[in-house]
């Protein structure tokens, strides 16, 4: 039985164990960014095997959805140039970039149009601001952009946008502009997966299931937000820039996987494994091999 664990952390070397379908977030402050992720995965059992609830998977607005990553964002000013990176998506998206075949794949989507569900909000009273500290949302994340601000006319966004669309475009996400009172609410969620104490699988159309753990090569599973750099350039060897935020999943132990790596390193960022403990202790890193 392949007992499986949550991390997230404002780095790929900086995580903390969180729990899946928990009532609050769980808050990443740095200087770069604010805000806080959850995650629910519907079936998901915890390292203890014990298997976790959330009225998420009840509201009839996510029919069929199996698991979700959310996140809030509160800051004085949003890069629009940052990035939904993943290296676990393999389905296309008219802004997708990727590797799939490289021995970390991974896959690069703009966050605003990649998100399935985002809802924008301008603080504007004391109310509000109240509110928008509940996070995960009491009901799930909607569809709302009509307030976003543009730094200039276009007649495309009168009468309001497709947001998926319209953001296609690198010069339109490059013409929203955030103050403080701008709050960020999305949602990344599908229902191809299936989480049971056992593991995740896979559903394949035609009815068919794949058992993901005999194919999985133990190396973490991250949904990271990054800045983007320019097409073509790399960071440390990386197609991305500054990490803003990661949420990952991973083995508790690799044993019982037929393609873990045997590798000490992580194999995405060259760094040493980190033993993730709870909020509040230090982390212990593995030493360099």
């Amino acid at each position: 039985m392949h007992r499986l664990r949550i991390l997230a952390g404002p780095s790929f070397s900086s995580l903390t164990k969180i729990s899946a379908n928990a009532a609050s977030g769980f808050p990443i402050r740095t200087d770069a960014f604010e805000g806080e992720v959850a995650i629910f995965l519907k079936g998901f059992a915890d390292t203890d095997g014990k298997v976790g609830e959330s009225n998420y998977f009840d509201a009839e607005e996510r029919e069929g959805v199996t698991w979700s990553v959310q996140v809030q964002v509160r800051r004085e000013a949003i890069p629009w140039g940052f990035t939904a990176v993943t290296s676990f998506m393999q389905y296309l998206d008219p802004t997708l970039e990727q590797d799939l075949t490289s021995p970390t794949p991974w896959a690069l989507s703009p966050f605003i149009t990649t998100m399935p569900y985002f809802e924008h909000t301008r603080l504007n009273s004391e109310e509000e601001k109240v509110e928008a500290k509940t996070f995960p949302p009491p009901k799930p994340v909607g569809e709302n952009v009509s307030a976003l601000r543009f730094t200039r006319d276009d007649p495309e966004i009168e009468g309001g946008v497709n947001r998926k669309t319209y953001f296609q475009s690198a010069a339109h996400r490059k013409t929203v502009e955030f103050g403080p009172q701008d709050v960020i609410t999305a949602d990344f969620c599908w229902g191809y997966l299936n989480f049971t104490p056992d593991g995740i699988s896979a559903r394949i159309p035609g009815g068919f299931t794949l058992d993901l753990m005999k194919y999985w090569d133990g190396l973490p599973v991250r949904f990271v937000c990054c800045e983007r750099i320019p097409k073509g350039e790399l960071v440390d060897g990386k197609p991305w820039g500054k990490v803003l935020w990661c949420l990952a999943i991973e083995a508790v132990d690799k044993e019982g996987l037929p393609n873990a790596q045997e590798a000490k390193k992580d194999e995405t960022t060259g760094a040493p494994t980190t033993e993730a403990t709870e909020k509040g202790q230090k982390q212990k890193e593995t030493p360099p091999a």
